[in-house]
């Protein structure tokens, strides 16, 4: 049968004629198929997944109890659109209680989005033309980028760097890489290294954005999740919402995950224009799951409850990764650990963490995920699936026992 004359009229931005028909096989996949693999080959074999990037329990019953009020009401079947004023206005009132922000109009400095992942694909709508740029860090989640380049845009990276924090050197970015760049990409507590930002880079940052008059779209996917006293906000930063807008998940801070609920709060002219773009790609999120979001934004208890079981688990694998080789440490947030990965073990040698990764899910059944943007690095996760405290000593003590087996060298 010959070819489809649909295969010439992909889109370039997704391969063009070549779309579908490339062989590289990405990280995720490759991880994905290693798990299935290990599991085929030894079914009785527990895996321990230490990848997974999502909380592992369901959302507190009090929410989930709200959402079934809320979906049984005749006034909340319509579309959102651009979402309800409760939402906004409980948004405004939990930036204040738990990060300490004032100031902020719900009317005009606050909207919802369909989970942050959207938020982060359409704000370059508002603002990339062919050759723009955008400066993201990395490693790190890469969504932004992808729109930046679907849109003809330039993406600068910045390298996190063990050495500083894993915060990006803005002194170092080179002038050609500024000319033209309009946003600035950043995630504190950041998402692989659990590194989290400072009182001082934050007003850095307002700083270098005025001077080069670019827009900070700050990621706090993981802000509530502070390992540290009380969690730091990009807006309570004094000029943030000059130059900048923050975006707030509901994914990992109230175990929301498949909820799709987000909102992006800070300067009214960048909310503005997303908004408008929004407005034009969907019709909002439910509204009862926004009402049952009301009643998460309520009781910030909530989040304190899971930051806690982070915390127990992450010291629990930082004294067996320690315990096994390997130079961890406790995060200041998010609920990952990024370890430097080894260079071999007893039957192999290592050309990078990708290598590791595979290994350790063929000979250990233990799943990571590799990052070789910036050195050579594995991501584990404590989201892993465990009944209870007992259960969650059980699964890292097994994993203590695999790795040590596997004579690990760095």
């Amino acid at each position: 049968m010959s070819e489809s004359y649909i295969q010439g009229l992909f889109a370039k931005r997704i391969g063009g004629s070549s779309f579908g028909k490339e062989t590289k096989i990405y990280k995720f996949e490759k991880i994905k198929r290693a798990k299935a693999e290990a599991r085929r080959r030894s079914p009785n074999t527990e895996l321990l997944d230490f990848g997974v990037g999502e909380p592992d329990e369901m959302a507190f019953p009090l929410v989930v109890e709200a959402l079934k009020h809320e979906c049984a009401k005749p006034e909340n079947r319509g579309y959102a659109d651009n979402g309800i004023m409760e939402l906004k206005e409980s948004a405004a009132k939990y930036l204040e209680k738990v990060y300490g922000v004032a100031g902020i109009d719900p009317a005009k400095e606050i909207i919802h989005s369909i989970g942050s992942k959207p938020a982060l694909a359409m704000i370059p709508d508002a603002f990339i033309n062919q050759n723009d740029g955008v400066l993201m860090t990395v490693p790190g989640y890469p969504i932004m980028a992808t729109h930046t380049e679907w849109n003809g845009g330039r993406v600068v990276k910045l390298p996190l760097r063990q050495e500083n924090g894993f915060l990006p050197d803005l002194d170092g970015i080179d002038s050609k890489d500024l000319k033209g760049a309009k946003l600035l990409y950043i995630n504190y507590p950041n998402n692989p290294t659990g590194a989290a930002a400072t009182l001082g880079f934050f007003e850095k940052v307002i700083e270098f954005a005025r001077k080069n008059k670019i827009v900070v779209v700050h990621d706090a996917a993981y802000a509530a999740l502070s390992f540290e006293g009380q969690p730091l906000s990009f807006l309570s930063v004094p000029g943030a919402k000059e130059v900048g807008v923050e975006i707030h998940s509901f994914s990992k801070a109230f175990n929301m995950t498949g909820w799709r609920l987000a909102f992006v709060a800070g300067n009214e002219k960048v909310i503005s224009a997303f908004a408008h773009v929004k407005d034009n790609y969907d019709s909002g999120q439910f509204i009862a799951i926004q009402k049952a979001g009301v009643y998460a934004l309520e009781h910030p208890e909530i989040t304190e409850k899971i930051a806690l079981k982070y915390k127990r688990r992450l010291k629990l694998m930082v004294d067996a990764l320690n315990y096994c080789g390997f130079p961890a440490a406790m995060p200041k947030g998010s609920f990952y650990l990024y370890v430097n990965a080894p260079k071999s073990a007893k039957s192999a040698v290592f050309k990078n963490a990708e290598e590791v990764s595979g290994y350790l899910i063929k000979e250990a059944h233990i799943s990571t995920v590799p990052w070789d943007d910036v050195g050579r690095y594995l991501r584990f996760s404590a989201t892993f699936i465990a009944k209870d405290k007992e259960d969650e000593f059980r699964v890292i003590e097994e994993m203590k026992r695999r790795l040590k087996g596997l004579e690990l060298e760095f």
